[in-house]
Parts: C-alpha cells; sequence; structure tokens
C-alpha cells in the first residue's frame, strides 16, 4: 500500500506511537488524517501537525468507533486505511481486579473489532481496504509481568488473523504491528514488563513509523519493529519447552528471584 493520497483514521493518535504515525503518513503524501485519542487536545495538536482532522474517541465504546467512521466517510470520504492504534497496559498479575482485564480486554481487542464489524461491509463494497491494528511483540511472545497485556495481545493478533483468513479475497488487508519496547509514556515507567520488553533495547516512536511505512507498502501482516523478534518466533515454534524455561528464567532474572 502506498500511502500518497489515502485516508486514514488513527486511533491513541494523541501522543507516541499514534502520533508518529501520523508524522510519517503526513510526509508520505495521505490525503488526510483523522486524529482520534480519548484526550482530544492531544488528538488536535496532532492534527495541527499534520492538517488533519481531530476527534475525541474512547475505542472501549462500540459507538464511539462507529461515530468516527460515519463522521469522516460523511464529511472526508471513505476509509482507505484504519489504524487501530489505542492500547493500555495495566492488568499486572492474574489477581488484578475484573474491571481492569475487562476494561483492558476492551480498549486491546474489542475496539479492533468493533472497527472491523463497522467498516469491512463498507470496504467490501468499494473493493477493499486496510486495517494495521498495533499489537505487540507480547501478543507473540507473551509478557514478563503483564498477565492481562499478554492475554489480550495474543487475541488482538488471533482477531488479525481471522480478519486475514475471512477476508483477504475480498480486498481486505490486515497489518498487526508487532513492537517491543518503543519509548511512550507506556514505557516511562519502572516496572518488570517494561523491563523485559526494553532487554533488547527501546527504539523511538519514529524508527517503529520507518518500519511501518516500508512494511505497508509490502502488505506484511506482521510488522516487527524489533527483527530480532522473527528469531524468538522461530525458537518459540521449534522447541516451546525450551521456550518456557527460557521465559521462566528471564522472568526470574528480571523480578530479582536469580541474579543476573
Amino acid at each position: 500500500m502506498e500511502l500518497k493520497d489515502k485516508i486514514v483514521v488513527i486511533t491513541g493518535a494523541g501522543s507516541g506511537i499514534g502520533r508518529a504515525l501520523a508524522i510519517r503518513f503526513h510526509a508520505e503524501g495521505a490525503k488526510k488524517i483523522v486524529c482520534t485519542d480519548i484526550n482530544l487536545a492531544n488528538a488536535e495538536e496532532t492534527a495541527a501537525m499534520v492538517n488533519g482532522v481531530a476527534m475525541s474517541s474512547d475505542v472501549a465504546k462500540e459507538e464511539d468507533i462507529v461515530r468516527v467512521i460515519e463522521d469522516t466517510e460523511a464529511n472526508i470520504g471513505p476509509i482507505d486505511l484504519f489504524c487501530s492504534n489505542a492500547g493500555v497496559g495495566y492488568g499486572e498479575r492474574i489477581d488484578s481486579p475484573n474491571a481492569e482485564w475487562q476494561s483492558i480486554w476492551d480498549i486491546n481487542v474489542m475496539s479492533h473489532v468493533y472497527a472491523a464489524r463497522h467498516l469491512v461491509p463498507r470496504m467490501v463494497a468499494r473493493g477493499g481496504g486496510y486495517f494495521l491494528n498495533t499489537s505487540s511483540a507480547a501478543g507473540l511472545l507473551n509478557q514478563i509481568g503483564g498477565a492481562a497485556y499478554g492475554v489480550t495481545k495474543h487475541a488482538a493478533v488471533g482477531f488479525g488473523e481471522w480478519l486475514a483468513i475471512h477476508h483477504k479475497h475480498e480486498g481486505i488487508k490486515v497489518s498487526m504491528l508487532c513492537p517491543q519496547a518503543v519509548r511512550t509514556a507506556m514505557t516511562a515507567v519502572e516496572n518488570d514488563a517494561v523491563a523485559a520488553a526494553a532487554n533488547d533495547g527501546m527504539i523511538e516512536p519514529e524508527e517503529l513509523a520507518e518500519s511501518v511505512v516500508e512494511e505497508l507498502r509490502n502488505e506484511s501482516f506482521l510488522i516487527l519493529p524489533h527483527p530480532v523478534v522473527l528469531e524468538y518466533i522461530r525458537n518459540k515454534a521449534t522447541n516451546y519447552d525450551r521456550w518456557i524455561g527460557g521465559m521462566n528464567k528471564l522472568m526470574q532474572r528480571i523480578t530479582g528471584i536469580i541474579s543476573k
């Protein structure tokens, strides 16, 4: 996919990865970028940077995603690329409150479902469209210290696979963005999850955005800004038991159960 002259929607565009994507897509010549965020002021800041349009949205609410889709298509034009990027990272342990598990599920998984539910019929009717769904390397490799995060990011990858399997022949393209640590507000804390994700280093959002543009051009299903993740996936598939053992040792080292 070439981004020139495309109409793009980005959720979670008020900062971090979402803002970096908006800026990079604008540089590629996107026709119009709709920047949505739960914090409208932040969305407006990003929109001002890219001559875009700002909208508020809580992606955990289906009606908000419907409103963004309908307003965009009615007032700007048909959406070519929908970037379901907004996500959260709380719910550290199995004993986290049920409300946290439900909230992260709604944001990290159901937001992708809502976007596809209401956009796929429109895209199919006009010959196709593209979904870029932000997951995480945690969706492929799990997450030290982030129970709900690892689980929901796995589910996000699973839904992306399902979407591609069932609608590829109708012109629907899907890419799953699965980075390790990226320097954003989500990683600006000290906890086991961030320490594990940053084990191979932390990249800037602008570096990630560059990878995204390249892999959208290739229409790759998996976008891996950290190339080492592919090696980890292969190791996991080759010997699952050995991989679990290695992850257990990493967990013990990061949490201080064993020394480095």
